[in-house]
């Protein structure tokens, strides 16, 4: 999920690279068709799952720089590179250990009890099997992996709080690192 069709693969083969070699991970990958491409590309750092606007001017630069050179789209394009955000995309299956307990939502590539969506809390992974509990149900559903479309976590308060907690840090931090390089 974290590319969906060939032109994201290409690009997600060129950028993974660049992004591990600054210590991120990319998160997802997709380009959207219109009057001029854009190619979305959603990061984090492995450490923390944060982005700093340093880092998305810095991995933007070079990104630029290896597309052009490798032209996976043949046509004019705006890069756009972000963090996922709070209600970001959970694309690998690391996503929904690491978010059990958080509110999501699921859609499937394929309907299963008469539905392609699902809404609850992540409850955990069973090998390549994800675990929600159900919104509008008592009982836990388990979803192939295989067979997710899409799927975000949802906007609540505790997201809310923990997505401030973490962009304080992350400017303080950010603040820490400037000052050290002002005095060098």
């Amino acid at each position: 999920m974290k590319t969906k069709t060939h032109t994201d693969e290409r690009i997600f083969a060129i950028a993974d690279p660049i992004a591990k070699s600054m210590g991120l991970n990319i998160v997802r990958i997709r380009v959207q068709s219109g009057r001029k491409k854009t190619v979305q590309v959603m990061a984090e750092r492995v450490s923390d799952g944060l982005l700093g606007i340093s880092e998305c001017e810095k991995l933007s630069r070079e990104l630029t720089a290896t597309l052009d050179v490798e032209d996976p789209i043949h046509d004019p394009f705006i890069l756009e590179v972000s963090s996922p955000g709070l209600e970001r995309p959970l694309t690998s299956i690391q996503d929904f250990e690491n978010y059990v307990g958080y509110a999501a939502r699921i859609d499937l590539d394929r309907m299963v009890e008469g539905r392609k969506r699902f809404r609850g809390v992540l409850a955990g992974v069973e090998g390549s099997n994800v675990d929600i509990d159900l919104d509008d149900d008592s009982e836990t559903a388990q979803i192939p992996f295989e067979w997710i479309s899409e799927s975000k976590l949802l906007i609540t308060d505790r997201l809310i709080k923990e997505g401030q907690d973490a962009k304080h840090l992350a400017n303080e931090i950010e603040k820490q690192l400037k000052t050290s390089k002002k005095s060098e």
